[in-house]
């Protein structure tokens, strides 16, 4: 706009084609052409402000395009780029005609400064819209595949992985630059990413927590820790506060060169409490190994409220090797013996297994049967051998077409010895029928290991689930020997006392108590259920570890009195409790609602539920960050100082679990867009977690999840070889 004429009508039409490699030239005055190129001195029409350079700087100023020299017209609307915009893609469609390529013809519409002007007001007839819509939408393809080639070019140079196209930060942040006009805008550099921008991010995170960390008073927290190695064998300890609102990354400690006794795992557990408010702590969350116990011990001499409780997943796992790696010990004889046939069919699916994901051939197998990329799984994975078995299960048809294929006379050629072990057993009924026995008795463990491998809350269910595993199990074993339950099974009696053993060793009061706070366990819904169960208050262990609980949450008698008088009318339903309607939701709703609605009349024990029912019982939260440090902590290769890695790692790992809380993790084109995807990244590996909200098996991600790094090497010949076929 003209702002003395109201429009700027005074200057050359564009209809007039001289110039289509320069069309901005008619909308600024020149003044006086200067020496060397295309360089004139001007004055802007809009803004009316003098400039002295080529029509490059013109084009730059009015349309606020982004480039450093020359500063964006003040004096344009946004209408009036867009118009300005349409009549620089209508020279470049003559010039692009001119010159032959294949645009599509049709007649061009006179485009006037006028007609500009005039088209901020009024709408252009239908006909000449129509046909300018389609010239901006070609020009707009255009840009577009520029932008998709650049942004190609950017995965490719640097080796990221596809998966990152699934992230929501990178959608948003290119959705976030198409839908606001950023003049002069630039990436943030390298220095910027690092530090300020890093540091602002952290901030940011640490006040979406805020309200989190406000209702730990109320609802409790528990802290959760776990070791592990990196792949530089570096001995990490991740540490997590957990509640039912979420998990939030708290920080991994790299505890090379310390000494990793009780009382140094004790220090990490205690610093985290004295970060979230030793008040708000319900339990610290292990695994069971003794060095774990006794520094649990001694943060409970601290915080005497405070339980140390060994993650069940762990305790699970350990019981499940037991069955299929028995030592053979004198004083685990009897156990070995029985367990010798379980150890042989895990020895099988093991060297079946090599033979397949280590072949030369891989990727040849892979393509003729697809269904073997299940086999890609880690051994670091609870429950590894039932997961394979499992999988084993569903590839039975697709192995025994591997076997009888015509290309196994080459697959064989690699190690005749296994290749010949392969083709029996997969070719064998009986040791198939082996197969589905132990899948069949291990069913009910690994339904719970999937159960408790989250980080939701079930610290209330864990008594009950154990019982009612050890009844499966019983029964499965008792149905496939074809024999009564009343009945002596020797094979029986030795899974059991492995799992009673383990259960021995996991139980504890905090579990107890938890137990007896959940209405669901003193419904006659729940106690007609099952054979054998009783009530929590008629339960003589779990009455004797609750008694040691209260005792540790009110050390004053008076109060704790007044606690067991709350628990003993909850219990037996007396008073307040005897109400109807309080009777039937016991069994019907969900531990915490039923509290808030019918707890009131025991104020001490509302409170103390509202707390317990609300924790986790596994630290496997913490395994979802292994492979993110060992990236990110890796301070020579990005040149980072300690506390920069370690803002990384808080900002890194917490956006994961907040984005995780989202709907679209959930569903669409950001689906799980942490699980998943290439093998290869940047990030080394921590751009795939490998478990994420995942519970154990899931199929069909896993194939492209995980993989053989050490197989890696045979990847470049096999491409070789399957290109040349």
């Amino acid at each position: 706009m003209d702002p003395e004429s109201g429009f700027a009508g005074s200057i050359v039409a564009v209809g007039d084609h001289e110039d289509d490699n320069a069309p901005l030239w008619k909308y600024v005055t020149k003044l006086q052409k200067l020496a060397g190129g295309g360089n004139w001195s001007w004055q802007c029409n809009y803004c009316r402000e003098l400039f002295k350079s080529s029509h490059t700087r013109v084009k730059a100023h009015l349309l606020h395009s982004v480039l450093s020299g020359i500063k964006p017209c003040k004096g344009v609307t946004p209408e009036d780029i867009d118009e300005l915009r349409s009549v620089v893609e209508q020279a470049d469609l003559r010039e692009r005609i001119k010159k032959g390529k294949n645009v599509a013809a049709g007649p061009l519409p006179v485009v006037t400064v006028a007609s500009v002007s005039k088209g901020l007001e009024v709408k252009r007839q239908r006909a000449s819209g129509g046909r300018k819509a389609f010239v901006s939408n070609s020009f707009n393809h255009d840009a577009q595949d520029q932008l998709d080639a650049l942004i190609a070019r950017m995965f490719y140079s640097s080796g990221l992985p596809f998966q990152l196209a699934k992230n929501p930060y990178f959608i948003r942040s290119f959705a976030f630059a198409a839908n606001n006009m950023i003049p002069g805008y630039v990436p943030p550099r390298y220095d910027r990413l690092r530090t300020s921008l890093l540091q602002g991010e952290k901030s940011r995170i640490e006040q979406m927590f805020e309200p989190i960390r406000g209702m730990w008073k109320d609802r409790g927290v528990s802290i959760v820790a776990d070791g592990w190695s990196d792949p530089h064998r570096k001995p990490i300890i991740n540490v997590m506060a957990v509640s039912d609102n979420g998990p939030m990354f708290l920080n991994a400690v790299n505890t090379k060169g310390k000494v990793k006794d009780e009382s140094y795992i004790a220090s990490i557990l205690v610093k985290a409490i004295q970060e979230v408010g030793a008040q708000n702590v319900v339990q610290v969350v292990t695994d069971s190994a003794p060095v774990c116990r006794s520094a649990g011990l001694l943060v409970e001499k601290m915080y005497p409220h405070i339980c140390w409780t060994p993650c069940v997943v762990h305790t699970l796992d350990i019981a499940l090797k037991n069955i299929f790696a028995a030592k053979n010990t004198e004083a685990n004889g009897v156990v070995y013996d029985e367990c010798g046939w379980i150890r042989d069919i895990s020895r099988d699916v093991t060297v079946m297994r090599n033979f397949i994901i280590k072949h030369p051939m891989k990727l040849s197998i892979f393509n003729h049967h697809e269904e073997l990329k299940l086999l890609t799984l880690p051994e670091t994975r609870f429950a590894f051998v039932i997961i394979i078995l499992r999988r084993f299960k569903v590839m039975k048809r697709s192995l025994q077409d591997m076997v009888l294929s015509e290309r196994w006379s080459s697959y064989k050629e690699s190690d005749e010895g296994k290749a010949q072990v392969v083709k029996q057993k997969v070719l064998d009924n009986i040791w198939w029928d082996k197969v589905d026995y132990i899948i069949s008795f291990t069913e009910p463990i690994y339904d719970m290991l999937r159960s408790t491998n989250t980080d939701k809350p079930n610290l209330h269910l864990v008594y009950d689930m154990w019982d009612t595993m050890i009844e499966k199990v019983k029964s499965s074993i008792y149905q496939q020997e074809g024999m009564k339950d009343d009945g002596e099974l020797p094979f029986y009696t030795m899974v059991h006392s492995i799992l009673i053993d383990q259960w021995n060793t996991s139980n504890t009061p905090l579990h107890c108590l938890a137990h007896s706070l959940n209405p669901k366990y003193y419904s006659s819904h729940w106690l007609i259920g099952g054979t054998n169960r009783v009530a929590p208050h008629m339960d003589v262990e779990i009455s004797k570890e609750r008694a040691k609980c209260l005792k540790r949450y009110f050390p004053n008698a008076d109060k704790r009195r007044l606690a067991n008088m709350e628990y003993a009318k909850f219990s037996a339903a007396l008073d307040a409790f005897a109400d109807d309607d309080s009777l039937n939701d016991r069994g019907m709703m969900e531990p915490k609602t039923w509290w808030i609605v019918y707890g009131a009349f025991a104020p001490l024990l509302q409170g103390l539920a509202l707390k317990l029912l609300g924790q986790p019982c596994s630290s496997s939260g913490c395994e979802r960050n292994w492979s993110t440090y060992s990236f990110v902590r890796s301070i020579k290769r990005h040149k980072m100082n300690v506390q920069e890695a370690d803002e990384l790692v808080y900002v890194h790992t917490n956006l994961r679990l907040l984005s995780r809380r989202s709907p679209e993790y959930c569903e669409g084109e950001t689906k799980m867009w942490d699980i998943g995807g290439d093998d290869f990244g940047s990030f080394g590996g921590s751009g795939i977690l490998e478990v994420a909200n995942l519970s154990l098996d899931e199929p069909e991600l896993e194939p492209v999840v995980f993989g053989d790094e050490e197989d890696d090497d045979n990847i470049e010949a096999e491409l070789m070889e399957v290109g040349s076929s």
